[in-house]
């Protein structure tokens, strides 16, 4: 066996058990409560990502409605309207422009997954800048999953989960990753959980 790629299978799998290690349990709770009063009053979840974090807010909107009970939507989802909103508009519209179609509310909720954040300087992301942007003139919580500092995330959510940084070289593979173990950490919290998964049920 090649010992390149051993040593580096040991020393990736040893900086996720350092980022688990890393993780803030009081921001994760933090979450926690708001998805919970969200899904009280009625509110809406809407995940933002994109990218690889577009693909983890396309799984994760499934865990929120048929696992937590939470009305929840992801606009990555729509790869038309998407597109055209890019073509037409402008990349950097395309989340807030969405959002205000679907008529965000106080009550509702955004989750935004993303490895920077959002950095308007760095022109990295400014579409989930102007979501966020709308969503507190609207007066919405906004909670993340974030990588690196949190960026303009880690900046205005109501909770930010920030996945630590062990090794500058695997920022983007662990924070995608761990964005996974956090969301299905919440939907599986006993104040969020609703429904039974399907082999959690059949072992029973």
């Amino acid at each position: 066996m090649n010992s390149v790629a051993t040593t580096f299978s040991a020393q990736f799998l040893a900086e996720a058990h350092r980022v688990i290690d890393g993780l803030d349990v009081e921001a994760i709770e933090r979450a926690v409560d708001i998805l919970a009063k969200t899904r009280a009053s009625g509110g809406r979840l809407f995940i933002l990502g994109v990218g690889g974090s577009a693909g983890n807010a396309s799984h994760a909107v499934n865990d929120f409605r048929k696992i937590v009970g939470l009305e929840a939507y992801a606009p990555t989802d729509n790869v038309s309207e998407l597109t055209a909103r890019t073509n037409d508009e402008g990349w950097d519209t395309i989340f807030s422009e969405w959002l205000k179609v679907s008529k965000l509310q106080p009550g509702d909720t955004i989750l935004v997954f993303s490895v920077g954040g959002g950095n308007v300087e760095k022109n990295v992301s400014p579409n989930l800048v102007k979501a966020l942007q709308y969503a507190k003139e609207v007066g919405s919580k906004v909670i993340g999953v974030v990588g690196r500092d949190g960026g303009y995330t880690g900046q205005v959510a109501d909770a930010a989960v920030i996945v630590p940084v062990v090794n500058p070289d695997n920022i983007t593979p662990h924070s995608e990753a761990f964005q996974a173990v956090v969301w299905h950490l919440m939907v599986s919290h006993p104040a969020l959980k609703a429904a039974q998964t399907k082999w959690e049920s059949v072992a029973k």
